[in-house]
């Protein structure tokens, strides 16, 4: 086995590197890691890791490695990762795509389309559990997703499914005063911006329902090129996950291994004045997180300044193909 970095506590200060300038109409973005790509570190080493890189936060998705959302002493747990969030100035999402965190044997099992209501009811608590932890965390979103339609099961029964599913989770939210942002996913029931219309308009559009953009999920599959699709989903933003893709092949890859134009896309919503996190989501990368982590940052803010400076570069649309999910349809 060849020799491991050190781990964050042993990394010295790394100088921070200025925030990129702001876009035309719109404040500097502001750029973190996601936790799901480093799972291989202790969530307070991953968290020195991205102060000590410049990172503005990072998206902490709720899991038995780092966060545990189910284990005991949940408020007590929160509270400490709270405060080191805060002695590291580091902001945070909370994310909610754990893959086994609910069933050990079933990837992101259940969902809030599962057949079962008591199976419904546990991803439902999860989220609910989520909302209080960002709360608690002084987080700008929660993120969901819908899951995979079950088989046997038929699309309007599925749509109801999940917006009877999201009802007590969004009335949660609205108490916190937290959003909860809901992700389109690849291969799942809501997998495009159409489908979290569909469900805005299903749910009476109710004011804590935000959206997840994924600008690699917009490469994969979606009709406009990344930089519109940013565009058509400003009102509605309330987070944005961002690495690389090719056109319909749903796999999360390092910048510059895909065929994303990222100058156009980070222009388009530095131009929307999103604050939230624009936040790295490499999920498959875990044994290399630290590397990526370190690589990321100084891409994305090159990206941004190139945005600023020109920020009218056009982007290629590139031929319209069905996209080809990952074999679970899901994150990651």
């Amino acid at each position: 086995m060849s020799p491991q970095p050190p781990i964050a506590r042993h990394l010295p200060a790394a100088p921070r590197t200025a925030a990129p300038a702001p876009g035309p109409g719109g404040p500097p973005l502001r750029f973190g890691y996601g936790t799901n790509g480093l799972t291989d570190l202790r969530l307070d080493d991953a968290l020195g890791l991205l102060a000590d890189l410049g990172y503005d936060g990072l998206g902490l998705t709720l899991d038995h490695m780092h966060l545990d959302p189910l284990a005991p002493d949940l408020g007590a747990r929160t509270r400490r990762v709270a405060h080191r969030l805060a002695r590291l100035g580091l902001d945070v999402t909370v994310e909610t795509g754990a893959r086994y965190v609910l069933d050990p044997r079933h990837k992101h099992g259940p969902t809030l389309l599962d057949p079962d209501p008591e199976a419904r009811a546990r991803r439902v608590d999860l989220l609910i559990r989520a909302v209080r932890v960002a709360a608690d965390l002084g987080a700008h979103a929660v993120h969901c997703f819908s899951g995979i339609t079950p088989a046997g099961t038929d699309e309007d029964t599925a749509w109801q499914r999940l917006a009877d599913s999201l009802a007590p989770v969004l009335d949660a939210a609205a108490g916190a005063g937290v959003p909860l942002a809901v992700e389109p996913e690849p291969g799942q029931l809501l997998a495009t911006l159409a489908d979290f219309h569909r469900l805005r308009r299903t749910l009476g559009d109710p004011e804590p329902l935000g959206l997840t953009l994924d600008i690699g999920h917009c490469q994969c599959l979606e009709p406009l090129p990344p930089a519109d699709c940013v565009r058509a989903a400003a009102p509605w933003l309330r987070h944005v996950q961002i690495e690389d893709m090719r056109r319909g092949v749903h796999e999360h890859l390092p910048f510059g291994d895909g065929e994303i134009d990222f100058p156009p896309v980070l222009a388009a919503l530095a131009a929307t004045g999103y604050r939230g996190l624009t936040v790295v989501e490499l999920p498959r990368h875990s044994h290399a997180g630290p590397q990526q982590a370190a690589r990321s940052l100084p891409f994305l803010r090159a990206a941004a300044t190139a945005a600023s400076v020109s920020p009218g570069t056009p982007h290629t649309a590139r031929p319209l193909g069905e996209p080809r999910a990952t074999p679970e349809g899901s994150t990651a």
